[in-house]
Order: structure tokens, then C-alpha cells, then sequence
């Protein structure tokens, strides 16, 4: 009888392979601090994160959102994510980009992180945020940009019932309770996805 050698190596490998403890920064979190709407859970899967550092490019006109944004998601004890500009030697992770649109997808939408094959985009609606428009304001883009860069950390659209979010999917709720950073649960969300 012939032995399959590439079938035996390959099976001895992927028997040998839970042996073999996972990277430290790969590690999966155990405990979630409260649910995320649709069944989803915060993925480090789905993000823009690559290794522990996220390295973004602008092609915005909201500077001071994009600024403020990587300003309340780099505070205090969130360090475990290093949210820098990209160099000139490396692509970027993700890319700050306007877009303008009332219309289908962008209906009452005023940002969106999008992932793409290679550079992911973290997109603001010049259309409700532009100087004079419906959240045309420095507090109502900074607020969006802290709530799609969260997104961009691995966050999904969290459940009302559960506490103060700033990954809350009504944006209406988030201004009403004036929610301009990451509050006390995005926190510990942040510490179960990133230790």
C-alpha cells in the first residue's frame, strides 16, 4: 500500500496546530460588555486595524472631525490601537474621504466607514455637514467622525438598551445626549476587543 505523504504531513500539521498558542495581540476577547444590534459582536476581523495600528491617509476637507476623532480614540487608557498618519514607505489603512449625497444609501446618512480591498474609507456627507447644512457644525462632525472611527476600531452599532454608546446606530439619540467621545462602555467595549 502507497502512503500519501503530502496528505500525512498536512494532517500531522493540523492535528500540531492548536498546540501552538495564538499571538498575544490576536487573542480573542471572552467577554463583551453588552450586545451590538443585528446579532453582530465588535470584530477585529472587521476592521481597519492592521497588527496594532491603524495608519490613515486624508482626503477630507474636515481636518479638525478627523483630528478630534483619532484624538478621543488615542485618550487615556485606549493606547492598545496606535491611530497614526500613514508614511511615505507604507499604504494607509484608512482613508478620510467627503462624499455628497441626499439620495439612496446617503439618505439621512452622515458618514459611513466602508471596507474595501486594501485602504477602507471613512466617509463624511458633505451634504448634511458642510458649513449651513442640517449638522453643518465643528460638534456635529467631530461626532461623526468618532462614531465611524469607532467603526473602524472593529465597533458595531450598539444596543440602546444596554447604556450610553457612542456606536449607537440612531445618530439623532447621540447628539440628543450630546455623546462626543467614547463613554464609559465603549471603553470597556474597547479593553475586551484590544488587550
Amino acid at each position: 500500500m502507497r502512503t500519501n505523504t503530502l496528505g500525512f504531513a498536512a494532517a500531522s500539521a493540523a492535528a500540531a496546530l492548536p498546540a501552538v498558542p495564538a499571538p498575544a495581540h490576536a487573542a480573542p476577547s471572552a467577554a463583551r460588555p453588552y450586545a451590538c444590534v443585528d446579532g453582530l459582536v465588535d470584530s477585529r476581523g472587521r476592521s481597519s486595524v492592521d497588527g496594532t495600528e491603524i495608519a490613515w491617509d486624508d482626503e477630507s476637507k474636515f481636518d479638525d472631525a478627523r483630528k478630534y476623532a483619532v484624538r478621543v480614540w488615542g485618550a487615556g487608557t485606549l493606547k492598545q490601537v496606535k491611530i497614526v498618519a500613514d508614511g511615505a514607505t507604507a499604504y494607509a489603512d484608512l482613508e478620510f474621504r467627503d462624499v455628497s449625497s441626499v439620495s439612496g444609501q446617503w439618505r439621512d446618512v452622515y458618514g459611513k466607514w466602508s471596507p474595501q480591498h486594501g485602504t477602507d474609507h471613512l466617509l463624511m456627507n458633505r451634504a448634511y455637514l458642510d458649513d449651513g447644512k442640517r449638522r453643518g457644525t465643528d460638534e456635529h462632525r467631530r461626532r461623526v467622525a468618532a462614531h465611524e472611527l469607532g467603526h473602524a476600531l472593529g465597533f458595531c452599532h450598539k444596543s440602546y438598551d444596554q447604556g450610553r454608546s457612542l456606536l449607537w446606530a440612531d445618530y439623532g439619540q447621540i447628539a440628543e445626549q450630546k455623546l462626543n467621545g467614547p463613554t464609559a462602555k465603549d471603553i470597556e467595549a474597547y479593553h475586551a476587543l484590544w488587550r
